[in-house]
Order: C-alpha cells, then sequence, then structure tokens
C-alpha cells in the first residue's frame, strides 16, 4: 500500500511540474546590455506570453560558427549584424519569416522592414559609422572622411580592424579618398590604408578599446559606431560625434528565426514585440538601441548618442554587404599586410 501511495505522489508531483513548466525561447545575441535588456525585453515578454526566455551571449563570428556547428538545433532566434545575417542566408540557416505575424513592420522606418528581402527578418535597430574626435586636442573641426588623412593628425588616430562589424567600411573609405571604387579597384583603396597608417595609432577588436584609448588620451580621433559615443563622452566631455559631409554609413542588426526552430510562430511574437512603439521607445531611452519605429519621439538629449530621424537615416551611405563578403577573404589579407607590421 505504501507503494502505491508513494508511486502515486511522484505522478500527481510529475503531473504537477508538466502543469507548470514554460515554453522556453531559445535566443543567441550579444552579451552587452544584458540587464536593460532583461528588464525592459526579456522580463516583460515573458510575463505577456507566459512563456521563459533563455539567453545564449557571443559575438557575431562565434555565434554563427556555433549555429553552423550545430545546424541550428537549439537556438530559435539570432540578433546578427549585417554581414552576418548576409553569411547566414546564404549558408540556409534561416526560416522564412510570415509577415501577417508582424503587424508593426508597417510602423517601423522603410529601410528596415526587408533589409535582406521579404523572407527573412527586419531591422530591429539601425546604427551608422562617423567619426568621434577630441575637441580638446584638435582645433582644427573634422568633418569629412578624408581629414582622417590630415598631417596633423599623425597617430592620434584608431580604426576598427577589419574583421569587426564597422572594420570594411574603413577599406571603403580609402578608396572614396582617391576617388575610386574600393570593389572595383582593391589596390588603390589599399595603397590610400598604407599612406593612413601613419597617422593610426592602433587598431581595434571592441568599442570598449576605443573608448579607454579615448579616456586615457592615447587617440584624439576615431571610427566608430554611435553606440559607444555616450560612454566615450561621460569619460571625456571635450569629445564630439561627427556625421561626415559625404555621409555615415549605415549598419544594422537583425532578427531573424533559425532554420528548423519549432517554436517559429512564438519566435516572430517575439520579434513583432520588440519592433514595438513601446519597446523601441524603452530601449531608445537608455541608450541601449536606436530606435526604427517612426512612432517614437525624443527630444534633442534622448536622441544623443543614436541615430533617430528619417531625414538622419535617408543621409546615410549604403554599404553592400553582399559584394564585402565575397572578398573578405582577400581583403583581410590585404589588410594584415599593412597593420601587421
Amino acid at each position: 500500500m505504501r507503494k502505491i501511495i508513494f508511486l502515486m505522489l511522484l505522478v500527481c508531483l510529475s503531473f504537477e511540474g508538466v502543469l507548470h513548466s514554460k515554453e522556453k525561447l531559445v535566443i543567441s545575441t550579444w552579451g552587452y546590455n544584458g540587464d536593460l535588456l532583461k528588464k525592459y525585453i526579456y522580463d516583460p515578454f515573458e510575463e505577456k506570453f507566459g512563456v521563459e526566455i533563455v539567453v545564449e551571449t557571443g559575438n557575431n563570428a562565434a555565434r554563427l560558427n556555433k549555429l553552423k556547428l550545430r545546424k541550428g538545433k537549439g537556438i530559435d532566434l539570432i540578433y546578427l549584424a549585417s554581414s552576418y545575417t548576409m553569411d547566414a542566408i546564404e549558408l540556409g540557416l534561416f526560416e522564412k519569416i510570415n509577415r501577417k505575424n508582424l503587424t508593426n513592420l508597417s510602423e517601423i522606418y522603410p529601410v528596415a522592414r526587408s533589409p535582406f528581402g521579404a523572407d527573412y527578418g527586419p531591422a530591429y535597430t539601425v546604427m551608422r559609422v562617423g567619426i568621434i574626435y577630441d575637441t580638446a586636442q584638435i582645433k582644427n573641426p573634422i568633418n569629412s572622411w578624408n581629414d582622417l588623412w590630415r598631417t596633423d593628425l599623425r597617430s592620434k588616430v584608431s580604426v576598427p580592424n577589419i574583421t569587426t562589424t564597422a572594420g570594411p567600411t574603413i577599406v571603403l573609405t580609402a578608396g572614396r579618398h582617391k576617388n575610386v571604387d574600393a570593389f572595383n579597384q582593391p589596390s588603390v583603396a589599399f595603397n590610400a590604408l598604407k599612406d593612413l597608417k601613419n597617422n593610426i595609432l592602433k587598431t581595434y577588436n571592441r568599442s570598449s578599446n576605443l573608448a579607454n584609448m579615448f579616456a586615457q588620451g592615447e587617440i584624439a580621433a576615431g571610427v566608430a559606431m554611435n553606440f559607444v559615443m555616450p560612454r566615450i563622452k561621460k569619460a571625456l566631455p571635450s569629445a564630439v560625434w561627427v556625421d561626415p559631409k559625404e555621409g555615415s554609413f549605415v549598419n544594422i542588426n537583425t532578427i531573424n528565426v533559425v532554420k528548423g526552430s519549432p517554436k517559429k510562430e512564438l519566435a516572430e511574437k517575439y520579434i513583432n514585440f520588440v519592433l514595438s512603439k513601446k519597446i523601441q521607445e524603452d530601449i531608445a531611452l537608455v541608450k541601449v538601441d536606436s530606435p526604427v519605429n517612426m512612432k517614437v519621439i525624443l527630444d534633442h538629449d534622448q536622441a544623443e548618442g543614436l541615430t533617430y530621424g528619417g531625414e538622419l537615416i535617408d543621409s546615410f551611405q549604403d554599404v553592400n554587404w553582399g559584394e564585402i563578403n565575397k572578398r573578405k577573404k582577400s581583403w583581410i589579407e590585404k589588410w594584415n599586410e599593412i597593420f601587421s607590421n
């Protein structure tokens, strides 16, 4: 009798566990601002839909490689920067999006709705690559990409490494400095980079490295994505952001459903949730991401450090990540020949 009662108790406990277990949504993303994302996105989504979010973190390359090795298993959604999104699409790692489930798409900037085609996920934020410089050290204002080659900036500049998200834009800039297309005349662009090397103290792989160089007075100017500006400004009040007169380079981050995910519908609910006015506004106000929802209204102080406003977004120089990816290997080799010496 005791055995029967014990077994019945076990069955009841197991059944109760099943009843109370929550559906899990596994998300692959970057590790920064995790606490803020939990507060303003993950927790509210869990509460609204009665699910549990599990987060796996890492940089773009590591997470994409993990996705390839696992053939998508165990991950439902992935956040990636532009070039890595293109890689994943070419490898067939994404499910096709059912846009009927993304009711908030009509509220976001056209450039963010289908940056890689209607079958794939939208951009949830838009960033730009521009120039930051210290007005206390540099008295002659910087307002053009060509200014990076000025002789008064010798050993005062830092640029992102070629393997970072923004790195390839330095090659494009070098080509345009010589009035050529870097895709068609790469040798001219890389010769311009050899000239620029005189002004580059060092390249960087992480935005935190750039912020530290500014804070410690090692450099006076740097090429960067706008999300690092608030951190630099806090440490160095004399630092200013510049959108060069030729235009800043656009960079977008996307969210996509991983191929084979059994949670496709839930994943699409998550994407739609992230695109909503409330979430976009909440995240913008704490300076985590720039909003793409056009209904988000920010004042001057709230918008500082963010990529905000249709007029600004329309002024960007577009980046052909497909063409960059085709040349990635050769560009890295040429870059290393210059900057490894």
